[in-house]
């Protein structure tokens, strides 16, 4: 009796199992009624059929991959440059999807887009806007939206970056510099202002960027000051030499820049010794940018449909010239504004 009712628990607590499992056990069970030859046979026709359902799911997130479209924020560690980071993205996108495959080999006519609006300083963290398919060609407006940060100034030490990666190239006396004394300045560089931009930078200079160009230890002069805006600064913190600014401004505008000219109209100087993307015109840090956990396709789908509630409707759907194919499995090309634009102004798309 206890023996009967043990196999009928048994057999229905079978029930439950997931077909693989089944179809394992037949596999077995055949191995064990059959001669040598056929049980080898019945193990690699099992393989076949995994190896045929991984292909086909692989094939279905390949075809996901490349149905994806729109604008979507990551977030940015320090470290990897904006291009580095990018390129971390599309490999793990395509691993994801098994590409490139032979199967995919063959669709030559069909390219990944993928692309950042707005490139991050490699010491920086933050928002990074990218755009995929054709929301690559979205990427123009972050360009001209407005951007947050938080910024660590570091007074009393100048340096040739204006950043804390950079040598030190002056030190002045910062101890008598009082917390309104910072606040009673930070009206100038409020508004519409002109600004000069650091040397080290990715503007360009006969199609080569100013910090290649000083890195190899060539002399570069400053380019001229251009029109800049700052839509509001605040000082939030205070702790000599250190001080916290949050900044919203517009495109072109260097922070940089900013916390150098800061430290000259303090007659001292100063460097960045941190900084945050905390927004990029409608992403923001802590509701948007993905980190790098959630860089599947999956995610990124659900976030691009989350995000697309972002944009004013006449510009998810606006429309750009065909494209022409270039026949790879991937196009890979670096897009530049027609307008001289600063660091944080370059299109990369691949």
């Amino acid at each position: 009796m206890a023996a009967s009712e043990a196999a009928v628990m048994s057999s229905s607590s079978l029930k439950t199992d997931t077909c693989s499992v089944l179809e394992t056990a037949g596999t077995v069970a055949a191995m064990a009624a059959t001669p040598p030859a056929r049980a080898a046979a019945a193990v690699v026709a099992a393989a076949a059929r995994t190896g045929s359902e991984a292909r086909v799911s692989k094939a279905a997130l390949a075809t996901k991959l490349l149905s994806l479209s729109g604008v979507f924020a990551v977030h940015k560690p320090k470290g990897p440059t904006s291009a580095e980071l990018l390129n971390r993205l599309k490999e793990k996108l395509l691993a994801e999807a098994g590409m490139p495959s032979p199967e995919w080999t063959k669709r030559k006519k069909q390219t990944l887009k993928i692309g950042h609006g707005g490139t991050l300083d490699s010491a920086a963290r933050g928002v990074l806007v990218v755009g995929i398919g054709s929301g690559t060609k979205m990427l123009t407006s972050m360009l001209s939206g407005s951007k947050r940060y938080i910024a660590i100034g570091e007074l009393g030490k100048a340096t040739d970056t204006l950043d804390s990666t950079g040598k030190v190239t002056e030190e002045k006396p910062y101890d008598k510099i009082t917390q309104e004394d910072i606040e009673g300045i930070l009206q100038k560089f409020t508004g519409n202002i002109m600004q000069v931009p650091p040397l080290y930078s990715a503007l360009k200079k006969d199609g080569q960027r100013l910090s290649t160009l000083m890195k190899r230890g060539e002399v570069v002069e400053a380019k001229p000051a251009r029109p800049v805006t700052v839509y509001s600064i605040s000082l939030q913190k205070f702790q000599p030499p250190f001080f916290t600014l949050d900044v919203e401004c517009g495109g072109g505008f260097y922070i940089r820049s900013l916390v150098s000219d800061i430290g000259k109209e303090l007659s001292s100087c100063a460097n960045v010794l941190e900084l945050t993307r905390t927004k990029q015109g409608p992403f923001t840090l802590e509701e948007h940018a993905l980190p790098e956990d959630k860089w599947t396709i999956d995610d990124i789908a659900q976030s691009l449909e989350h995000c697309s509630s972002l944009f004013p409707a006449e510009l998810a759907l606006k429309k750009s010239k065909p494209e022409k194919s270039n026949e790879q499995v991937l196009s890979c090309e670096y897009i530049t504004l027609n307008e001289p634009k600063g660091e944080d102004d370059v299109i990369k798309t691949c």
